[in-house]
């Protein structure tokens, strides 16, 4: 059974998102005077608004937020837009970005989202300088789980969602160095009822995707699995590239010990395995995740014992 297509006043009316107006936006912005940055849906301004009523701010007060400008009235941009509305404003989890609000006003078309400070994952881990330090063995760990927390919420029965672009780049970082899923604009509902997949175009990014989905437009949840496999060894190794050989980013030697970097890459290849079947599913990536911490802290603790009686 085909789900029938969206409906914009619905999507725009059962959403929990506060409407902006395009002159709110502007004040909060400074007049679109910051640029964070700017991808294929278009640019990235900072803002700030009030904490309660998220009416404007002075600059530097109050609750920064990160605003997204659709390019142009591109379909494929507006289907994006609308994706965001509908997923992130009904869905919510500690690991999902929080969607604040939107603005449609003549051509323009916004979202609102909270602002991450330390931006995302990939430029922790490949674009390293001042502005991004590396990462320690605790903080990747820390972030590699809360990810899967958010994969795991989006596959339970309550959300059934196929996030369908999991990369480190949609990976955001709060002020706490927690992590948070970012940009459903390709995510789609989970298969019915009996069905076991949801069959539909390819989209993504490439060197993500997983083989029955990229050839054959195959979806399933452990699409997304098999995507976050890619993630964790980009993770473990700080490469953007995956080899045949896997060895630890440098920057990290000496921060964990053998049996959790040999689990973390056990688990990691057990994600990308060819036959999805193979592949665990969100839930049991959390739990392998979190046993790896439970295994490391206990022999972190043995080994402090043991320094303190010699």
């Amino acid at each position: 059974m085909r789900r029938k297509p969206w409906n914009q006043e619905e999507v725009l009316q059962s959403s929990k998102l506060k409407r902006f107006s395009l002159n709110d936006i502007s004040k909060a912005t400074n007049k679109f005077d910051s640029v964070l940055g700017e991808g294929g849906f278009g640019r990235v301004y900072k803002g700030w608004v009030k904490e309660n009523t998220f009416a404007a701010a002075k600059w530097g007060t109050g609750l920064g937020i990160a605003v997204k400008s659709l390019h142009g009235s591109s379909a494929q941009g507006y289907k994006e837009w609308l994706a965001e509305i509908k997923f992130l404003g009904k869905l919510s989890h500690p690991n999902l970005v929080e969607l604040i609000g939107y603005c449609l006003e003549g051509k323009q078309r916004l979202l609102v989202f909270e602002f991450m400070p330390h931006g995302s994952l990939d430029k922790h881990l490949f674009k390293r300088g001042s502005h991004f330090k590396p990462l320690s063995w605790k903080l990747r760990t820390s972030i590699a789980l809360g990810a899967a927390k958010g994969l795991a919420y989006l596959h339970s029965a309550e959300a059934n969602v196929i996030y369908r672009d999991l990369k480190t780049a949609n990976i955001l970082i709060d002020s706490r160095y927690n992590a948070k899923l970012s940009d459903f604009g390709f995510a789609k509902y989970g298969p019915e009822e009996d069905h076991s997949h949801v069959s539909t175009r390819v989209a993504g990014t490439i060197g993500y995707l997983a083989p029955e989905y990229a050839v054959r437009g195959y979806l399933t949840k452990k699409s997304d699995v098999y995507s976050f496999g890619v993630v964790l060894l980009k993770i473990l190794t700080g490469r953007t590239r995956n080899g045949i050989l896997y060895v630890m980013d440098a920057e990290i030697k000496g921060q964990y010990t053998v049996r959790a970097a040999l689990g973390a890459f056990s688990l990691a290849l057990k994600c990308i395995a060819e036959d999805l079947k193979s592949r665990p599913d969100a839930n049991q990536v959390v739990q392998e995740l979190e046993q790896l911490q439970d295994l490391e802290n206990s022999e972190n603790i043995r080994s402090e014992t043991l320094q303190t009686v010699l």
